[in-house]
């Protein structure tokens, strides 16, 4: 079994090879907020991480992605 630096290791490369960086990032409730006004959060998993990081991606290619 690889050890646990090896993993954050090979998962590093991964993202790299994919052009992918791995941020940590604070947000503060009034973005939360905006998340769920916009519809990309719902209210009851305002708290989830996860739910979180899907609406942030969702933002991200709503307003980050180039339009073809």
């Amino acid at each position: 079994m690889p050890s646990l630096a090896a993993e954050r290791m090979r998962r590093h490369r991964q993202r790299q090879r994919k052009g992918l960086r791995c941020l940590r990032i604070e947000l503060h409730e009034m973005e939360i907020d905006e998340l769920i006004r916009k519809g990309l959060l719902r209210s009851e998993t305002r708290n989830d991480r996860s739910a979180i990081v899907s609406a942030l991606y969702a933002f991200f290619d709503r307003t980050l992605s180039p339009t073809l």
